[in-house]
């Protein structure tokens, strides 16, 4: 696809993630046959087609029946996809894996009909924490960036990335965030451990993430978008760097904002944040009352690290920030399973903060989701500061084996089903055993994912207008639907 048609197709994507449909196409049950595809804890189910069902007449629901409600002529959202970033680490333990192994793990990703068909990829601006070692575009003190250089990434990173695009049909979604500008340009002199970015360095750090944008869409990667700083409240170990909300505001309006418009980027969108749930409301009034700011920013992306506390995570602050700012868009930028520990590849749990999150994120105005690490190895990295942690797919380097774990699966039940500009309409439980989220395609399915986290298995009703269907969920499970 020429770059031009690639940058008019995200332009629209960017449009509709957060609008609702201006043409509503009707929904109807007639004829429709329901299949049903699970994955459940203690058994050998994942996304299996495990029941073909149909809808009958319906009336009014007893209490004590269990229901999942769905109203199709209630829209919201469009989708905008669900992915994972290629990170070095990601990049690096897939070019030890055999030819084979990483052709499996491509399709796993990346197919739609042979695996669970991610359509967004985030990467990162220079080094981060997933990284072998921290490393720049640039000698230090080049403040003119005359000696940039992608180089580096030409050896694993950038390899890997044009194979997962050309897996996915030609395609992808892709959008970058930088972990810390150079030393030289920082209060701390130092990439790890916070630092703030020295005024006299704003115009300079604003020349980089153009320099990189045209360098990496001159290797075939368009780039949809931006962040303006990976978890900018952050004091880490590892590439690090602090703005306020009105450092944010600041430098997007005077800086990053205006350089990509002079660069001839002006397409390229703007997310600010790209930090935990916990604070994004605060975030999102500063920018976003700010008109000259304001009008550079696409919309906000958050993570999922605040005090996770297994079920609830602040997920009302995504509505919240939806509620007072319906024309900006909301993307989740990043969530991994931290602490890693290969006694718990398997741990479901892991898959359930998943199914937990992106049910809520979606029914709070999320347009897209994105994971962390795509791949890593049986360690949890590599990593250069020791910060391990879990991804869907692991590989052991000492077999060259791809271990699967619960994550992949409960991603897929979304992943694979919902079609990029999908509709998220109205679905609801009557009872909070369960979970549940529903998109229509555009080809007319509709996708209803419902999650029970429970002990029990339960049988619950699909009821849309006068019909439904009789459903059981395993203990443990998460199912979609689509009819």
């Amino acid at each position: 696809m020429k770059k031009n048609s690639f940058k008019i197709l995200c332009f629209l994507f960017s449009v509709a993630s957060f609008a609702q449909p201006k043409t509503k196409k009707e929904f109807t049950t007639n004829g429709k046959k329901i299949t049903v595809y699970t994955t459940a804890e203690n058994s050998n189910l994942r996304i299996t087609s495990t029941d073909n069902l149909t809808f009958s007449a319906s009336k009014q629901p007893l209490e004590i029946e269990t229901s999942v409600f769905v109203e199709p002529s209630k829209r919201f959202q469009t989708f905008m996809g669900i992915g994972g970033a290629i990170t070095d680490a990601s990049a690096e333990i897939f070019a030890k894996l055999s030819k084979e192994k990483q052709a499996e793990f491509l399709n796993a990703y990346y197919d739609k009909n042979k695996g669970i068909g991610y359509s967004l990829l985030r990467t990162t601006i220079q080094s981060s924490d997933f990284s072998s070692g921290s490393y720049s575009y640039i000698e230090e003190g080049d403040k003119d960036l005359k000696t940039f250089s992608i180089d580096h990434d030409r050896q694993y990173r950038i390899p890997l990335i044009k194979q997962a695009i050309q897996t996915a049909g030609g395609k992808l979604l892709t959008y970058v965030a930088p972990w810390s500008p150079n030393a030289f340009m920082k209060s701390n002199k130092n990439v790890l451990k916070g630092g703030t970015l020295l005024p006299e360095y704003y115009q300079t750090w604003a020349n980089f993430y153009a320099k990189f944008i045209k360098a990496y869409e001159k290797e075939g990667i368009p780039i949809w978008g931006t962040s303006t700083q990976n978890e900018p409240m952050a004091v880490q170990t590892w590439e690090s760097c602090i703005y306020t909300a009105e450092a944010e505001r600041d430098f997007i309006k005077n800086f990053l904002g205006p350089t990509l418009k002079k660069e001839k980027l002006g397409d390229v969108k703007i997310i600010a944040w790209d930090h935990n749930r916990d604070l994004m409301n605060y975030r999102a009034n500063v920018i976003y009352s700010d008109p000259e700011a304001s009008k550079y920013v696409w919309g906000m992306g958050f993570h999922w690290y605040e005090n996770w506390s297994g079920g609830s995570s602040m997920f009302d602050n995504v509505a919240k920030v939806n509620e007072a700012y319906p024309d900006k868009g909301l993307l989740f930028t990043e969530g991994c399973v931290e602490k890693f520990d290969a006694k718990k590849y398997q741990f479901w749990g892991n898959g359930e903060r998943y199914g937990i999150s992106m049910i809520n994120d979606f029914n709070n105005g999320t347009a897209g989701w994105t994971d962390w690490n795509i791949l890593l190895d049986q360690n949890g990295g590599p990593n250069h500061v020791g910060n391990f942690c879990f991804s869907p797919i692991h590989a052991d380097t000492t077999t060259g084996e791809l271990i699967y774990t619960p994550s992949y699966y409960y991603i897929g039940h979304f992943s694979k089903f919902i079609h990029l500009n999908a509709v998220r309409v109205s679905s609801a439980v009557s009872r909070s055993a369960l979970l549940s989220t529903s998109f229509l395609n555009t080809d007319g399915t509709m996708a209803t994912i419902v999650m029970n986290q429970t002990d029990k298995d339960i049988t619950y009703n699909l009821i849309i207008a006068a019909e439904k269907t009789v459903v059981k969920i395993p203990a443990h499970a998460i199912q979609t639907l689509v009819y």
